[in-house]
């Protein structure tokens, strides 16, 4: 992925969020608080600030959100000459009426071809879809929708785990609080890392998560699935520099080795060596990101043993080295 330097603005850069009935509250907070934090940022040391922010809805001049809170738009059509130079479709409830509204994509597709680039949060990736200009990119939406966005436009490459996919001037984010990672992203595409690391910081968000983190943990991933070895799972976050050998787990999960493998595969879609091999690698990771340790010391800390045993699990798991993953996913 290539990025754009670092612009310094003469005059303040647009962004322009669309919201319609039924639009999710966080989906249009998240961004517009995102770009606002510059703005104050900019404004406290004496300096012109890099955006305005205003949202638009072509059903307004009221829109209702999913939760029920009335928003009175001031321009609910931006007027010719009034092009964005960063569109946010954002998402909710009311995406998939929207997105088979003729008129609302009639007037959307335009605006979108005019701007620098588009984004869509959550299911709003549904409304962007319908333009067409997702035909042959890669996106992502929601975790819970990723496959029916898949199945209504087979042309999109769909991508289930990102927390938001960037292809080209085109970009989309999974659920809620990614919306706010993919304002970061676009800052920091505009002004550089310490800016969106300062932006990121005022927002008390705990870290500036890059794209290509997992819209879940491995934690979360096995919690999703049948809880019956939810307190197994828990003992081995607990344990993991310890033996964990097949033999140990059964009798931990009171079961003979026969019977725990099999019911153990269908519970979570996993090996237990592949489940243990994951949650070797969140903890690892969690501490590269967090800590100076040495390499070393977190693999054995991780119970994955060697430097090079640690490298080829990250690989494998995370399409990254250990090295990779600590200059690119810094706290």
């Amino acid at each position: 992925m290539t990025k754009s330097p670092p612009f310094s603005p003469t005059s303040p850069r647009s962004v322009e969020i669309v919201i319609f009935a039924g639009v999710q509250l966080f989906d249009i907070a998240g961004p517009l608080q995102t770009f606002m934090s510059i703005n104050r940022l900019f404004q406290a040391e004496g300096r012109e600030p890099p955006y305005t922010v205003r949202l638009s809805a072509p059903g307004g001049p009221v829109v209702t959100t999913a939760e029920g809170l009335g928003l009175a738009i001031a321009v609910t059509t931006p007027k010719d000459g009034q092009e964005a130079d960063t569109l946010i479709i954002a998402g909710g409830p009311g995406a998939y009426s929207a997105a088979a509204d003729p008129d609302l994509i009639a007037w959307l597709k335009p605006r979108a071809l005019c701007a620098r680039r588009v984004a869509s949060v959550c299911s709003g990736a549904f409304i962007f879809a319908a333009t067409g200009l997702l035909n042959g990119k890669r996106a992502v939406t929601h975790w819970s929708r990723c496959a029916e966005l898949a199945r209504s436009y087979p042309e999109i490459r769909v991508e289930t785990d990102p927390i938001f996919v960037r292809d080209g001037t085109m970009w989309t984010s999974a659920g809620v609080s990614a919306g706010i990672d993919l304002a970061l992203a676009m800052i920091e595409e505009d002004l550089g890392h310490g800016t969106a690391l300062a932006v990121a910081r005022d927002l008390v968000v705990f870290s500036k998560r890059p794209g290509g983190q997992d819209q879940f943990s491995a934690t979360l991933r096995l919690q999703l699935s049948d809880d019956r070895f939810g307190a197994l799972h828990a003992w081995i976050s607990d344990h993991l520099s310890n033996d964990l050998s097949i033999s140990i787990l059964a009798a931990q999960a009171g079961m003979s080795e026969r019977s725990f493998v099999r019911h153990y595969r269908d519970s979570t879609g996993l090996t237990p060596a592949r489940s243990i091999e994951r949650l070797r690698v969140e903890a690892a990771r969690q501490l590269l990101s967090h800590t100076r340790q040495p390499v070393k010391q977190i693999a054995q800390r991780c119970g994955l043993g060697s430097e090079e045993t640690m490298r080829r699990s990250f690989i494998r798991i995370l399409g990254a080295t250990p090295k990779t993953y600590r200059e690119h996913f810094p706290d």
